[in-house]
């Protein structure tokens, strides 16, 4: 496998945004970065500082990113490479993160950089406890799970969703998510899918579309809510569509926790489905100083098996939700952090 690499079926026409960083500004960004202390400690401070950093980025790549996320007819996933990493690493958390021994904090700067570019970074109290940096790591009791601590299975085309008592969990759910790799798997076969709502529509015919658009499935609840939450029971939405809006522009739900059809004709819509992302997927290998941009209303993504080892140097990616606005869930805003939310 080579350090960089993108794969993508022939049935895929959407663009994968690639935005290469030169040297000479990925190490310029660095060495701000390295200066700065765990932004945790005060990250509206923080969020401020990585905006001056980000804004001396060439202003073609600046806007490339900015494009990225305030335009409906840009591509769902972008992929932005050589950016700084940490001078070193502490092990991979074995327990789900985070890390408690990191010195310094290049990675986070880089995530929270790329994520104010597109929004703002929030958390949800059932979703790592509500932090804004969530790290990605195979946890052993979690392996064959649907889940972020997942690896000796194939993490199901799916949207980052969010439980909530409306019935609703394609409302409150990120906007965007960014993926940012630290540490590559042990064998470097571990891959990140994206498959864009526009390219699986082209390939549906009319009355699976007019199924997958109608409210006949249910998404359970995220694993990590059945699992702390909800005691391993489903916990299932109301009806939804899994496609709505507009023919040129669809948005698109799924639960990796799985959804459950209302008819069998609806079952065999959903089997069509995940068939037409596996056709149209984008797949990229993520690689230390590298990042995804994925936008989580225009398409689904999924992850591909990999051994985990469970030895300190296992595969370690960092990820932020990120909404364009959190004024529409404000009503889940707890007391005590704002950008933290039921």
């Amino acid at each position: 496998m080579t350090a960089t690499t993108v794969e993508t079926t022939a049935a895929a026409p959407r663009t994968l945004g690639v935005i290469d960083l030169p040297d000479a500004v990925r190490d310029a960004i660095g060495r701000e970065l390295v200066a700065e202390p765990d932004p945790t400690l005060d990250i509206d401070r923080a969020m401020a500082r990585y905006h001056q950093i980000f804004a001396t980025l060439p202003l073609d790549l600046l806007q490339q990113i900015l494009d990225f996320g305030r335009h409906n007819d840009t591509p769902g996933v972008g992929y932005v490479r050589n950016l700084p990493v940490d001078p070193e690493l502490p092990p991979t958390p074995a327990n789900g993160g985070p890390a408690t021994d990191k010195k310094t904090f290049v990675a986070e700067g880089v995530l929270l950089g790329l994520s104010g570019l597109l929004g703002e970074p929030v958390g949800f109290l059932t979703e790592k406890n509500g932090q804004l940096i969530h790290d990605v790591v195979p946890v052993e009791s979690g392996a064959t799970t649907q889940t972020n601590q997942g690896s000796t299975v194939f993490l199901n085309f799916h949207n980052d969703i969010v439980h909530d008592t409306i019935g609703r969990y394609d409302v409150s759910n990120p906007d965007f998510l960014v993926l940012s790799c630290l540490r590559a798997d042990h064998e470097g076969v571990a891959a990140t899918h994206y498959a864009d709502a526009r390219d699986i529509v082209s390939v549906l015919d009319s009355r699976t579309l007019e199924l997958l658009r109608s409210p006949l499935f249910r998404l359970n609840a995220p694993g990590s809510y059945v699992r702390d939450v909800a005691g391993g029971r489903e916990v299932l939405s109301d009806p939804v569509a899994m496609i709505s809006g507009p023919e040129q522009f669809p948005e698109i739900s799924a639960s990796a926790n799985g959804v459950r059809a209302m008819t069998t004709a609806a079952q065999a819509a959903l089997d069509r489905l995940q068939a037409a992302c596996r056709e149209t997927a984008h797949k990229v290998y993520l690689r230390p100083g590298e990042a995804l941009l994925i936008n989580n209303r225009k398409g689904l993504h999924a992850r591909t098996p990999f051994t985990a080892r469970y030895d300190g140097a296992d595969r370690w990616l960092q990820r932020t939700y990120v909404r364009r606005s959190q004024w529409t869930i404000r009503y889940r805003q707890t007391d005590g952090n704002r950008r933290v939310h039921h």
